[in-house]
C-alpha cells in the first residue's frame, strides 16, 4: 500500500482501485468518501482515503448497493447476509453448470470409446474452450438514481422480471442502449397490423422465407398465427447478428403460442446470440425448466440494484421472482396495466 505521506490524484487513485473517476465522485457524493483538498482545491487520496475506497470497492464487488455499503460501513452488518447468500447461490449455480458440462464430456468420451458416433459432436469445441465472461456497465436510470451498475455473465437467454413499479422496463431500455448493437423491441411492435408486416416481408424475400419457415414450425407445435407473433418473428429473424431486448414477450400471444415460441428460443443452443426477455408469464419463464444457458435478472420492489436469481426454491430472490409470475390467462386480463410513476426530466 502507499506510505502515509503519499497521495494520488483522482485518475491514479481510480486506476489503482480498478474503478472509474466517476465512481469515486459518486462515493464522495453519497458521503462514503471524503478526499483531501490541495491548496488549489484539487482532490487527493492518501492512505486513509485509499483504504476506505478499497473497502467500498470490495463491498460493491460483493453486490451491495451504495445504500447497503453506507449501512455496513456504519457498523450495521445485517445487510451482508442476503448479499453473501446471493453470491453463494450464484457460485452454486456455476458449480452445477460445470458439473453438467463435465458429465456431457464424460458421456461423449464413453460413446467414442465404444465406437459410437455421439450426437452434436461439433459442440465439443465450445465445451473445451475457456469461457470468456461477457459484461456491460452503465448508470442505472430512475428509480435507482444514476448508480453505476455492471451486468455480468450474459447468457444466450436472459429473463428480466420484477413487480409493477420496479423499473424493469427502464432498466431494459438502458441495457439496450448500453449493449453494442442492441435493439429494444417495445410493446408497439405490432401496432401497424399485419398488412404493414406482410409488406415488409414481401419487400425482403429472404426475410419472408425465414419467417415463414419459423412460423410453420411454431404452428406445428401448437402456436396460433397472429400479427403479434409475426412482428416478433420479423425482428428475431431480421436481427440475426444483433442483440435484442424484448419488452413483454408474451404480449398478444396465447398460452400455446408462448410455449412454442420459448421452446424454440431455448433450442437455439449455448452459443446463440443473447436475447433479453421482459416477462411476467409462467409459460415463458418456467422456473423448473431454466437451463445453465439461461439467467434470471430480478428488479426488486425495494429498488435495490437488479440482481441474478438462481432458479431453485430457497435461493435468494426466488420467491420474489415466483410471485411476479402469473398464468397467461391472468396476464391477458392485466395486459396494459402500468404502475404510476412520476415524470422524470
Amino acid at each position: 500500500m502507499t506510505s502515509s505521506a503519499q497521495s494520488f490524484g483522482p485518475s491514479e487513485a481510480a486506476r489503482r482501485l480498478g474503478v472509474s473517476v466517476k465512481a469515486l465522485r459518486l462515493y464522495e457524493k453519497r458521503g462514503l468518501l471524503t478526499p483531501v483538498r490541495s491548496g488549489a482545491g484539487w482532490r487527493a487520496y492518501g492512505q486513509k482515503e485509499m483504504t476506505r475506497a478499497a473497502e467500498i470497492v470490495a463491498l460493491r464487488e460483493l453486490g451491495l448497493s451504495l445504500a447497503q455499503v453506507v449501512r455496513v460501513l456504519a457498523g450495521k452488518t445485517l445487510g451482508l447476509e442476503p448479499v453473501l447468500a446471493a453470491q453463494e447461490a450464484r457460485l452454486e449455480g456455476e458449480t452445477r453448470r460445470l458439473a453438467a458440462l463435465l458429465e456431457r464430456i464424460r458421456a461423449l468420451r464413453a460413446a467414442l470409446a465404444k465406437g459410437e458416433a455421439p450426437p452434436a459432436i461439433a459442440t465439443l469445441s465450445h465445451l473445451l474452450r475457456p469461457a470468456q465472461e461477457a459484461r456491460v456497465g452503465f448508470e442505472l436510470p430512475w428509480p435507482w438514481g444514476g448508480e453505476h451498475f455492471e451486468l455480468r455473465d450474459i447468457r444466450p437467454l436472459n429473463y428480466i422480471i420484477g413487480p409493477l413499479g420496479s423499473g424493469k422496463t427502464r432498466f431494459a431500455r438502458r441495457l439496450a442502449e448500453s449493449l453494442p448493437g442492441a435493439a429494444f423491441l417495445g410493446l408497439d411492435r405490432a401496432a401497424d397490423g399485419g398488412t404493414t408486416a406482410r409488406a415488409r416481408l414481401d419487400a425482403d424475400p429472404h426475410l419472408g422465407a425465414r419467417v415463414d419457415r419459423t412460423l410453420a414450425a411454431l404452428v406445428k407445435n401448437g402456436a396460433t398465427t397472429s400479427d403479434a407473433l409475426i412482428a416478433l418473428l420479423m425482428n428475431l429473424e431480421a436481427e440475426a447478428s444483433a442483440l435484442l431486448v424484448i419488452d413483454m414477450l408474451e404480449q398478444g400471444l396465447d398460452e400455446a403460442t408462448q410455449r412454442a415460441l420459448i421452446a424454440r428460443l431455448r433450442a437455439r443452443g449455448p452459443e446463440a446470440r443473447s436475447i433479453f426477455l421482459l416477462t411476467r408469464s409462467r409459460a415463458i419463464l418456467d422456473l423448473a425448466a431454466v437451463s445453465a444457458w439461461e439467467a434470471i435478472i430480478l428488479c426488486p420492489a425495494n429498488h435495490s440494484p437488479p440482481r441474478y436469481v438462481a432458479p431453485y426454491p430457497g435461493a435468494p430472490g426466488y420467491e420474489a421472482v415466483a410471485t411476479c409470475l402469473a398464468s397467461p390467462q391472468v396476464r391477458a386480463r392485466t395486459e396494459g396495466v402500468f404502475a404510476w410513476r412520476p415524470k422524470v426530466a
